[in-house]
């Protein structure tokens, strides 16, 4: 572990990334209730049904366990969201997990649905496990996109989790633009690997997804780069 962040330096990190969201026209509030959540992404143009990952009706989201971000513009209207949940799999491993479906639901077999399957076929994905922290539902407004606020509001999201959790590891799955775009590398993840497929027939969802991931330490060194970070 690195020693080198306090609590102290992790409060400015975190006063720092949300100051330059608001310099870029973006202010940021964060929340636990996510039926409010849910009421909030369904309403905006442009942005995917929210995933079960962080839907009420389908998963268990216990206030201390997920959250959500939000983004306002000067107006008030909503120009950003994402969402973070902390699942414990110390007994079983990340790939396991995506398998059952329980990081969809937290009952599969009530809630999944007909021919619902998750393969994950990411070597690493075998050997991780104990505190993950899940990082989606990802949306950025379309005239907030191409200022570098990636970079700023992932960080944001990775610091408030560490604050929170200082999970194990922090991961996402995501479609390859994000990586061919350098999405991931904004938002500071450090590794990727193929595959992810997703299949819920009844929720409309077929995902062919990259895990992207990144370590308690490695976490811990973004997040100490932090002041390194200016708009372009």
């Amino acid at each position: 572990m690195n020693d080198n962040l306090t609590i102290l330096e992790l409060s400015k990190s975190i006063w720092a990334l949300d100051d330059l969201a608001r310099k870029s026209g973006l202010r940021i509030a964060t929340g636990e209730n996510f039926d409010e959540y849910v009421r909030i992404t369904s309403r905006l143009p442009g942005k995917p049904p929210t995933t079960p990952h962080f839907r009420p009706d389908c998963s268990a989201l216990p206030p201390g366990k997920a959250f959500w971000i939000v983004g306002r513009d000067r107006e008030g209207s909503i120009a950003h969201v994402q969402a973070m949940r902390l699942d414990d799999i110390s007994h079983t491993s990340l790939a396991e997990h995506l398998k059952s479906l329980k990081g969809c639901f937290d009952d599969p077999d009530l809630k999944a649905g007909p021919s619902s399957s998750c393969i994950c076929s990411a070597p690493t994905a075998d050997t991780m496990k104990g505190l993950v922290a899940y990082h989606g539902d990802v949306w950025l407004r379309e005239d907030f996109r191409g200022r570098n606020l990636t970079s700023f509001v992932g960080r944001l999201a990775l610091g408030l989790a560490w604050a929170k959790w200082s999970p194990d590891l922090i991961y996402a799955l995501v479609a390859g633009w994000n990586i061919e775009k350098g999405v991931v590398d904004r938002y500071g993840y450090q590794h990727r690997e193929y595959g992810s497929i997703l299949r819920l027939p009844a929720l409309g969802i077929s995902h062919d997804d990259w895990l992207v991931w990144l370590t308690r330490d490695e976490l811990l060194k973004t997040l100490s780069g932090t002041f390194a970070l200016r708009t372009r």
